[in-house]
């Protein structure tokens, strides 16, 4: 289902480079951050095409490195073209570091050596199982538990260590609006500025932690020379797949300076904070007890909200000592409403099960629960490709986003829930910018709305109803809606289980 590049080139451990003007597309944001000292140039990415486009754009622009993390890069289109375009890079002298989780990547560690051969291209993995596909794998999972269920969740996209593209989004077609069966609604910030130099170290610190493997050492044989051109033909061919599914690249690439020219024009300058989870040492990786450094932060962010607090998160849930410090935020006047994936919508009905376990205490303390539905109207306003939001087309939420009092904001790769909180690592981007925080609570409002959200309250007899808004009118439903009776029941059978904090 997912993964990606791989392997082969054992290559050294320079860390990434600083932005200097010897790049067009550094040299212009130096001086752009020059007059906008103690903050960064921020642009939010809110769909999926804006997404795909950014990243084609800042690879064009792109003369000195590029640098990639990921939890998931797909084999699909959309995979193969973005690998394509790196290839491209590295072919007229970019140095390309891709550092992916080793989670998502099982049996596909030979299937794109031709890239990993390049002499500019460094491919490592993080945390890998020794068994790389089959049986064996899922034996390695069940030994050594503890080790192989931290993962690394981060994701970024960083060029010439002037730019960089932080968020939810990872890299596949359903992240770009371009999966003919499911898409997901995710967000992204590109970041400019100081905070660009924050984000390359985190790479660096994962880059060459003990916990991370070339990926050549994990390879089985080398491709023979057939089977190395037959798999750049089949990099190179996802362009036209890319146009089938609706996405339209660019049949010349554009001019770097025009395309740096442009970026700049768009930017909101603001203060930004990262914070970043780094790479474990060997005791906090046999104890995950204690939350990681991103949860500690959210936790003191949204506990120094006074009026109102709007949750964005694809999995939502919560344990006790949450459930009772956002309660006690509420009893203080403020007020949190909340938006989730419903169980329609859910990519896993365990993480859902997880959630609804604790969904009628969260009612009861007073905020406002939100699940998305998987026919949003808002999917009509999001998704630019052709056909995006038939009825064979299922709307999913992957976004992890907060907004306080309308001036401070989260965009990153948390969920608020306990395996981002203990296991993973994660990163986060704190924002203080009222225009900003304007922009996504209307993003997160427009799917909250009754044609794209249904609202979950409590029953006059004591149950929960989903209240949502239909083509005749008003409608209500007294179980979770657009399901059938077995994804009902799997739902109510593991929330029987509290293995929320592996969810």
């Amino acid at each position: 289902m997912v993964g990606l590049l791989v392997l082969l080139f054992a290559g050294s451990g320079v860390v990434a480079v600083r932005a200097t003007d010897e790049s067009p597309l550094a040299g212009a944001i130096m001086a752009a951050s020059a007059e906008h000292p103690a903050t960064s140039g921020l642009l939010l990415v809110d769909t999926g095409s804006e997404a795909l486009s950014e990243r084609d754009a800042l690879i064009d622009a792109a003369v000195r490195t590029i640098d990639a993390q990921y939890y998931i890069w797909n084999s699909d289109a959309s995979g193969r073209y973005l690998a394509a375009r790196l290839l491209a890079a590295a072919d007229r002298g970019v140095r390309v570091r891709i550092l992916l989780d080793d989670i998502n990547i099982a049996g596909r560690d030979a299937a794109l050596t031709a890239m990993a051969e390049h002499p500019r291209v460094e491919v490592r993995i993080y945390n890998p199982a020794k068994s790389r596909s089959g049986v064996g794998r899922l034996f390695d999972f069940a030994r050594d538990f503890i080790r192989l269920n931290r993962r690394m969740h981060n994701k970024s996209f960083t060029v010439d260590g002037a730019v960089t593209i932080v968020g939810g989004r990872n890299i596949g077609n359903e992240y770009f609006d371009l999966d003919p069966v499911k898409n997901f609604r995710d967000r992204e910030i590109l970041v400019v500025g100081p905070v660009v130099a924050d984000v390359a170290a985190g790479f660096d610190a994962f880059w060459t932690s003990p916990w991370t493997a070339l990926a050549g050492s994990l390879a089985g044989d080398v491709l023979r020379p057939e089977q190395r051109a037959a798999a750049r033909d089949q990099l190179e061919s996802a362009a036209r797949e890319l146009r089938a599914l609706g996405y339209s690249p660019p049949a010349t690439h554009a001019d770097a300076g025009i395309y740096v020219t442009g970026l700049l024009s768009r930017l909101l300058w603001a203060p930004v904070r990262l914070v970043l989870d780094m790479p474990p040492d060997q005791d906090a990786m046999d104890d995950a007890s204690r939350p990681q450094a991103v949860a500690q932060a959210l936790q003191r962010l949204t506990m120094s909200a006074q009026q109102e607090i709007l949750v964005e998160s694809a999995y939502l849930i919560l344990n006790e000592e949450s459930l009772s410090e956002w309660a006690k935020l509420m009893a203080r006047g403020v007020g949190i409403r909340a938006l989730t994936n419903s169980l329609a919508s859910n990519d896993l009905v365990t993480n859902h099960s997880g959630y609804a376990r604790h969904r009628r205490a969260m009612i009861e303390s007073g905020m406002k629960l939100f699940e998305l539905r998987p026919d949003a109207g808002a999917c009509q306003r999001l998704i630019a490709s052709a056909g995006g939001c038939t009825e064979e087309r299922w709307f999913s939420l992957h976004s992890k986003s907060l907004v306080l009092d309308r001036r401070i904001v989260y965009v990153g790769s948390f969920n608020i829930n306990l395996r981002s909180t203990y296991l993973n690592s994660e990163t986060a981007l704190i924002i203080d910018s009222p225009v900003l925080a304007g922009q996504i609570a209307a993003s997160i409002e427009e799917l909250m709305a009754p044609d794209s959200s249904w609202q979950v309250t409590s029953s006059a007899s004591g149950g929960l109803e989903w209240r949502t808004e239909t083509a005749s009118g008003p409608a209500r439903a007294t179980h979770e809606p657009m399901t059938g009776f077995w994804r009902r029941f799997e739902s109510r059978v593991f929330r029987l289980f509290p293995m929320e904090k592996y969810l």
